[in-house]
């Protein structure tokens, strides 16, 4: 086993996450669901702790120093989202509960404002389930037709059916950045200007691709993105949609409610600016001020440095599943990231993923919310193991040789 060549104190790193110290069947915890959701480094659970242990109110309409000091905190990472996905203004940066709430709230809001009978909206045959249902859905109330960009078998798309789909109806092209099930790496600067050319706006899902590859809006030039907090070592229940101001400026509320209006009489209600206008109610103040925190984490790391070391893992796991007998990897395209899916020839993926829990390794099993890629390949779904800059060759090592003993009790 080669020693691992880039800069990272893996070693360090991991004694910022207190839950890799878990026992599970008295086995070491070794975590590879980081698609699913990512573990919280120590700094993150301490922000949201202290929030509420000392400064907490609600935010935006107290003029108290409680209400005051948590406005301040809330709208602080607001600033540090601008800065690391590179936005023009804060005003881009609406919070909410995480990726597949920021696809609704575009579904909703946008389609309203842009989508007619007769239009199109292009997505892809790898998208996560919350980036087809609502646009099936707003398909359905605007009388629009979803068309979608077929797979290959390598798990990657043509860039060419991507040209030939897009049309003067093409209304919005919404695709994933990486795909969760398979780990592909889309080459979303290519589809965007695409997207473009044909007068078509584009929203980029980012969250399998925000806690690995640095992003910046303004170069991609998409008009939208969004991603969860859960994915970037934040709190569940947070996330960003980012959108161009004129866009944003140009749509209706998704909500109504409390801090997205400018005065209400029962007659007509005004709406405040953005961003507030897409943000009613009371939001998840502490898991945003810990977002914040959560960013920061991982900017003192570098982006670019976990991006080397995970690619480096990936690189090794799949050189080392591939020498075990009876087991086949979907998604090999050539950029890829993070991501090992599989299946053992013969063997249900729920009965390896129990064999390897009892050995205290913790990977996803079923469809991942992306049956069409299910059935595109003819399988039920796959095993998912998913990396993290936190995880090791050694537990990698670990992975391999429960595969090999599940291989060993149920084929």
């Amino acid at each position: 086993m080669g020693a691992i060549t880039t800069g990272l104190n893996v070693q360090a790193i991991r004694e910022d996450f207190p839950i890799l110290k878990t026992l599970v069947h008295n086995k070491p915890l070794v975590y590879f669901d980081n698609a699913a959701s990512t573990q919280k480094p120590k700094i993150v659970l301490d922000t949201e702790y202290h929030y509420y242990s000392s400064q907490y109110a609600n935010i935006h309409r107290g003029v108290h120093y409680l209400s005051q000091i948590g406005t301040e905190l809330y709208e602080k990472t607001r600033h540090i989202v601008k800065d690391f996905i590179g936005a023009n203004s804060e005003r881009e940066i609406i919070f909410t509960k995480g990726t597949t709430n920021s696809i609704n709230l575009l579904a909703y809001s946008w389609s309203s404002a842009f989508l007619k009978p007769g239009d199109e909206i292009l997505i892809t045959g790898m998208e996560h389930h919350s980036n087809i249902v609502p646009w099936q859905l707003a398909c359905q109330r605007h009388g629009a037709t979803l068309k979608v960009v077929p797979l290959q078998e390598d798990g990657s798309i043509n860039i060419d059916e991507v040209k030939n789909m897009i049309s003067e109806k093409t209304r919005l092209f919404s695709f994933t950045y990486v795909s969760n099930a398979l780990g592909t790496i889309n080459p979303v600067k290519e589809m965007t200007a695409i997207a473009h050319q044909a007068g078509a706006h584009v929203l980029i899902d980012a969250a399998q691709a925000i806690q690995h590859i640095a992003i910046n809006v303004q170069e991609l030039n998409c008009d939208f993105l969004a991603f969860s907090g859960h994915k970037i070592y934040g709190p569940t229940g947070t996330g960003i949609l980012y959108g161009k101001e004129a866009l944003l400026d140009a749509m209706p509320p998704f909500e109504g409610g409390g801090d997205m209006i400018k005065d209400v009489k029962f007659e007509q209600t005004s709406f405040n600016e953005l961003p507030f206008k897409f943000e009613a109610g009371t939001p998840n103040i502490a898991g945003t001020i810990a977002l914040g925190t959560a960013i920061e984490y991982v900017e003192k790391i570098g982006l670019d440095n976990i991006f080397a070391y995970e690619e480096e893992l990936l690189k090794y796991g799949t050189e080392q599943l591939q020498q075990i007998n009876g087991l086949t990897i979907y998604g090999n395209s050539i950029h890829k990231s993070s991501v090992l899916s599989f299946l053992l020839d013969g063997a249900h993926p729920y009965d390896v993923g129990v064999i390897l829990d009892h050995l205290g390794i913790a990977i996803r099993t079923g469809h991942h919310c992306t049956q069409p890629i299910m059935d595109y390949f003819c399988i039920p779904g796959t095993c998912r193991a998913s990396i993290a800059f936190y995880n090791t060759k050694e537990e990698i090592d670990l992975l391999v040789t429960g595969i090999q003993r599940a291989s060993k009790m149920l084929l």
